[in-house]
């Protein structure tokens, strides 16, 4: 990286410039899609990847309630109104048949969000959004490496938004991506990244300031170069987990597509508070007083936190309890290349004390 960013330094090109170009390159060959804008963060490559879709202040876009809430702050920081749906508790990803319900007259787009890096349901979102003609666009942050029928996620849908913020499995420090298979759809999004400026420096259109400097770029193109080593750490950890975890009585490990690749960056049980005898939170409070950093994911629901909880006639115009019951019981476990065999069996065991001490109290 150190070598990459000196070069950098030297050339006096601070910003958009050749590391970002090839860092867009590598991610076009690593997705399958056709074009690549590299932005400061998913966040923006959200708002961008709406705009560029003609989703304006006013308009509604139907999101999963069960995300980060960045999905929906993203579109409501420029005036587009997030409306709830809920989800596939077995997945986590949207419910195509709930999303059909959601729809009115009012909808002017789908934000779509891989799950843990699950899949969606892409063929019935796609569908539906072309029934309706709407814009289809997926929240990839979680997605890169994983796939849909065998095809790497990133060029399905209008869109794709992927994230490389610290937190990611490849991250460069801060970041972002739009993929697309739309040459005018990324020509419209690369002009809105730097001021609505065009290649020709004419100002074409209203735009921000999105662009990824070369820093964050070398950062990107070091972390792409160890992806697929990560990836396959990341899956030995996950199938350590499910043999450690298998007989621990309510807790499960929340699997990955069948017959997909998966980046498994994120490790996710589930918690079955009447089984197990003590609920998600106890567990997780249980794990941090061992030092073990469990974090839950998505609690609470988008629906039920500020602003959106302020106006449900609004924003979640239909009961969402598989959104709500699944925010209640899920876990991220410690995983990644920094865990081993050692951490994740002593994780377990710590988890399997806990249930046993606490189920026998249950069954006194």
């Amino acid at each position: 990286m150190f070598e990459l960013l000196n070069e950098a330094l030297d050339r006096l090109w601070l910003t958009d410039g050749p590391l970002v170009r090839e860092f867009e390159q590598r991610l076009v060959e690593v997705t399958g899609a056709d074009h690549c804008v590299a932005v400061v963060n998913a966040t923006v490559g959200i708002q961008l990847a709406a705009r560029a879709c003609g989703i304006g202040p006013g308009d509604e876009v139907i999101v999963p309630s069960f995300t980060w809430v960045a999905t929906a702050h993203a579109l409501s920081w420029i005036g587009v109104v997030p409306v709830f749906c809920d989800i596939d508790q077995g997945t986590g990803n949207i419910d195509p048949e709930h999303l059909e319900r959601v729809i009115t007259p009012s909808t002017k787009g789908i934000v779509a969000v891989h799950v843990f890096g699950r899949p969606c349901p892409i063929a019935e979102l796609t569908a539906i959004a072309e029934r309706h003609g709407i814009p289809l666009i997926f929240d990839a942050a979680h997605g890169l490496g994983s796939t849909y029928g065998g095809v790497p996620l990133g060029g399905f849908g209008a869109a794709e938004v992927l994230s490389f913020h610290a937190t990611k499995f490849l991250n460069s420090f801060e970041g972002g991506a739009v993929v697309t298979n739309d040459p005018e759809l990324a020509a419209r999004i690369r002009a809105m990244r730097n001021f609505g400026i065009d290649p020709d420096r004419d100002v074409v259109s209203h735009g921000t300031n999105g662009k990824m400097n070369e820093g964050v770029a070398a950062m990107g193109l070091t972390s792409l170069e160890v992806m697929d080593e990560i990836i396959k750490h990341n899956l030995l950890n996950y199938e350590l987990y499910l043999r450690e975890l298998a007989d621990v009585p309510g807790v499960t490990v929340r699997e990955q597509a069948p017959d997909e690749r998966s980046n498994n960056q994120y490790l996710v049980i589930e918690v079955d508070g009447a089984v197990a005898g003590l609920s998600r939170d106890e567990m997780c409070d249980e794990l941090h007083a061992r030092n073990v950093m469990a974090r839950r994911y998505f609690h609470p629901a988008c629906h039920q936190i500020e602003p959106y909880k302020q106006a449900p006639e609004v924003h979640a115009p239909l009961p969402l309890p598989h959104s709500e019951a699944l925010a209640e019981r899920v876990l991220a476990l410690p995983t990644g290349t920094s865990i081993g065999e050692e951490e994740i069996i002593g994780i377990a065991a710590i988890i399997r004390a806990v249930v046993t001490e606490r189920g026998s109290r249950v069954r006194r």
